[in-house]
């Protein structure tokens, strides 16, 4: 189903179509709340109608509440499911079971011995060694990084990094146009128009000509993009598509632990990552937030096996039959030399992934940081873990810089953004906003030695409940055109002042109630 609308473009006025949610999507929504409250309903009316069965419900909610306190979790997470639980008696505890779990879900995890397959051979010891004559910080934080991720260090990687989407979209038309074997796509969003044509147009000759054309869009991210049945219209261009955990009406945590990874991989000798979603707003091909400023990474060697195996990971569970393993995927290649050493990984939910691996590598750069830290993110909604971490840093003296939009594209999100300024400045953290519009960039580096490029806002989503991806550098040349791009931005950004921050006494109460609940958005 579509509608139309116009859009300006230099002199002309064209008419474009996009796609509002469809049927499919709506009946499973619909769904969802009917169970949920078909649920809580039943219980209610046994606490009303059977004897002593409150009690019953009673214990259960205590229950609830020493499990919710006796657990692992962050306490920002716990607060607010206490709040919940003990406001909402009945219905409180009901979502607690529905909901609270953010493990992967349990048709995925039969299939991750399975999954193992897909490993490559690499032994990274000596490069570790190395790495650690040269820096033993740097040393400790890709073994940290490793070890919790599953992903290995490499060195040789030719990276090339963009400052803007529509730098990125014509290397990678260029890139996809000398595929050979196999193209494997993943994204968060892919939205019908020039962007996403052009590359389709690709993959169409492509798939004809006998290469091997995966692609994987989640189903939430792109249920205002797509017609609900997409992947089955690739399949007839000889195109396998698979939406991710495809939204099927079920109450429980398939709202939760969407696929917000952005991968490209040619052949396995080219990847791209980092910001940048297939919608034309991405390379400001449509204006909706002002200008749209995002970022991405490109890596040419055999640091592209990670993002091989991350796909055909993320692609396995999602499909029937799994695709076939061979060497093919993961080529050597020779002669490719580059300074710097790189870690592509993987963020997501238990037991995929048993730690944060994308809060873990932010914080062991801001703790290793010792001249400056700075930081691009569309979203600023971090818990008191971050929050110290980034406090801490700016405390020692660091040079702590965060650059957010100016221009929302939620507004309750921009003010609970806004809530976290007052208590990081008081710590000396320096804020910008940038401009000309929506900064989407997840930008990360420290005193021009570290970096890293992803998928990774700061914000609770992001870091706790999203499946992720990122790219860590260490004295990697693209470094120094982050730093240069990073630099430029906040020439253009505004820089915010204690006086700016004045607001109505409503605003702030608004602002309080819903930071409480933040963790479970």
């Amino acid at each position: 189903m579509k509608r139309k609308y116009k859009v300006r473009a230099g002199k002309k006025t064209i008419e474009r179509e996009y796609n509002y949610i469809p049927v499919r999507y709506i009946i499973a929504i619909l769904f969802t709340v009917f169970e949920i409250l078909a649920i809580i309903g039943i219980v209610v009316a046994c606490c009303y109608y059977i004897p002593y069965f409150y009690i019953a419900a009673f214990l259960t909610e205590v229950f609830c509440v020493v499990k919710i306190i006796a657990s692992d979790d962050n306490p920002d997470y716990k607060v607010p499911w206490l709040v919940f639980v003990l406001i909402l008696p009945i219905a409180g505890f009901m979502l607690y079971f529905l909901f609270y779990s953010r493990k992967l879900k349990g048709k995925f995890v039969c299939r991750l011995d399975e999954l193992k397959k897909y490993r490559y051979e690499r032994v990274q010891k000596e490069i570790l060694d190395e790495l650690e004559r040269e820096n033993a910080h740097a040393a400790a934080q890709a073994k940290m990084l490793c070890s919790i991720s599953g992903a290995s260090v490499f060195k040789d990687t030719k990276q090339t990094y963009y400052p803007l989407g529509e730098d990125m979209w014509q290397a990678m038309l260029s890139d996809l146009q000398k595929a050979e074997k196999f193209i494997f796509m993943e994204y968060f969003i892919i939205e019908e128009g020039s962007f996403w044509s052009s590359i389709l147009d690709i993959l169409k000759q492509k798939a004809a000509e006998g290469v091997t054309v995966r692609i994987l869009y989640d189903d939430i991210g792109c249920m205002s993009t797509l017609p609900g049945d997409y992947h089955k219209e690739l399949a007839k261009l000889g195109i396998e598509a698979a939406p991710f955990s495809r939204l099927r009406g079920n109450a429980d945590s398939e709202f939760n632990n969407r696929n917000h990874r952005k991968i490209c991989v040619i052949d396995g000798k080219v990847g791209y990552t980092g910001g940048v979603n297939i919608a034309d707003e991405y390379i400001n091909e449509r204006k909706r937030f002002g200008h749209w400023k995002d970022t991405a990474i490109r890596l040419e060697g055999e640091a592209v096996w990670e993002l091989t195996r991350i796909f055909l990971c993320d692609y396995g569970i999602n499909v029937k039959h799994l695709p076939q393993n061979s060497h093919e995927l993961y080529p050597t290649q020779d002669g490719i030399t580059a300074n710097g050493y790189v870690i592509p990984f993987g963020d997501g939910p238990n037991p995929l992934y048993e730690r944060r691996v994308g809060k873990s590598v932010i914080q062991n750069m801001l703790g290793s940081a010792t001249k400056y830290m700075y930081m691009t993110t569309p979203y600023l909604i971090v818990d008191n873990e971050m929050c110290q971490s980034i406090e801490n840093a700016a405390l020692r003296g660091v040079d702590v810089r965060i650059i957010v939009p100016h221009i929302p594209d939620k507004k309750l999100v921009f003010g609970m953004t806004r809530s976290f300024y007052h208590r990081l400045m008081r710590s000396g953290v320096r804020i910008y906003e940038y401009e000309p519009g929506f900064i989407h960039a997840k930008s990360y580096i420290a005193d021009g030695e570290y970096a890293m490029i992803g998928t990774i806002n700061l914000d609770y989503r992001s870091l706790v409940h999203h499946f992720e991806n990122g790219v860590w550098m260490c004295r990697c040349d693209s470094i120094k055109d982050l730093k240069a791009d990073i630099d430029e931005t906040m020439e253009k950004s505004v820089e915010i002042t204690p006086d700016m921050l004045k607001t109505g006494l409503i605003t702030r109460f608004i602002r309080s109630v819903v930071k409480i609940f933040a963790p479970m958005l």
